[in-house]
């Protein structure tokens, strides 16, 4: 239900991002929305993952540099039959961690200094099965796919109005009504859309990290854990950089709540809710 839920969304992002190159360009513009996103696409997939990697200045570690942690990945890794992933530390003391890669062939996670000194092997053991399940559902791609896709929603959107200040106004007459409610509302839905599909992988990733370390608890021990400790040591780099905020286990960005439909993560409350019930079955 949930993959499906996902590709629905996705869908449904595509199609608003095709609309928009209809209304604004009419038969030119829908190929020119179809080559772009393909193209911004067909970059995500190739490097997404060595351009967060560095955003976060992350270090690659193996068994002699970070044993604790190097071990828990292989066990987990071994254990979901998937090749051994890079492993990396993030310089930082706001707890935190993360999965990317394009496939299971080419995955990384990296977890940050301050989740290393926060939570229990147990706890941790959760967190990284949380990642790897992330690399076994191809939730890095998907949420790559998404993020870039509404980027180039807001990217278009950005184009229409500067077409609108200088172009040609006898071409905009026609569709000036559409074009205004396009750029004002298609990067909001946009953003709805990705939000919500980062928001389902998350559910996925929980239910299949308790699942593959065996303990739903550990998994649900650590999330409260996170929630309390980015609440008191915040990431300064995800702040420069909030596009990336939804690779993480918990949500690294700081400031007033919003509502659930413009969060990236669930309701950590609602997440640990799932993973206790699972643990009572």
């Amino acid at each position: 239900m949930g993959m499906t839920k996902t590709f629905m969304l996705l869908a449904a992002m595509t199609a608003l991002l095709l609309a928009i190159g209809q209304v604004l360009g009419g038969h030119n513009g829908l190929l020119f929305a179809g080559a772009f996103a393909v193209i911004m696409n067909f970059g995500a997939y190739w490097f997404s993952d060595q351009i967060v990697l560095k955003l976060y200045k992350a270090r690659e570690v193996d068994a002699a540099s970070a044993p604790e942690l190097y071990e828990i990945v292989q066990t987990l890794a071994k254990r979901a039959n998937i090749p051994m992933p890079r492993v990396y530390i993030i310089p930082t003391a706001a707890p935190n961690a993360f999965a990317t890669g394009r496939n299971p062939a080419h995955a990384a996670v990296a977890a940050t200094e301050g989740i290393l000194q926060l939570l229990t092997q147990e706890e941790l053991t959760g967190v990284m099965a949380h990642e790897l399940s992330h690399v076994v559902n191809r939730d890095t791609l998907i949420g790559t796919i998404s993020a870039t896709i509404a980027g180039a929603i807001g990217m278009l959107a950005n184009m229409a109005q500067l077409a609108m200040l200088f172009g040609d106004r006898r071409a905009q007459q026609g569709n000036a009504i559409a074009s205004i409610l396009l750029m004002i509302f298609a990067p909001i839905a946009a953003a709805l859309i990705q939000f919500a599909v980062s928001r389902t992988r998350e559910y996925g990733a929980d239910e299949s990290g308790a699942k593959l370390c065996g303990h739903p608890l550990w998994l649900a021990s650590a999330l409260l854990k996170l929630e309390r400790g980015n609440a008191e040591q915040p990431m300064p780099a995800a702040e420069q950089h909030p596009t990336s905020a939804h690779l993480f286990i918990v949500n690294p960005l700081t400031g007033i709540k919003m509502g659930q439909l413009f969060s990236t993560h669930p309701p950590i409350e609602e997440r640990v809710r799932r993973l206790r019930a699972m643990a009572e079955q």
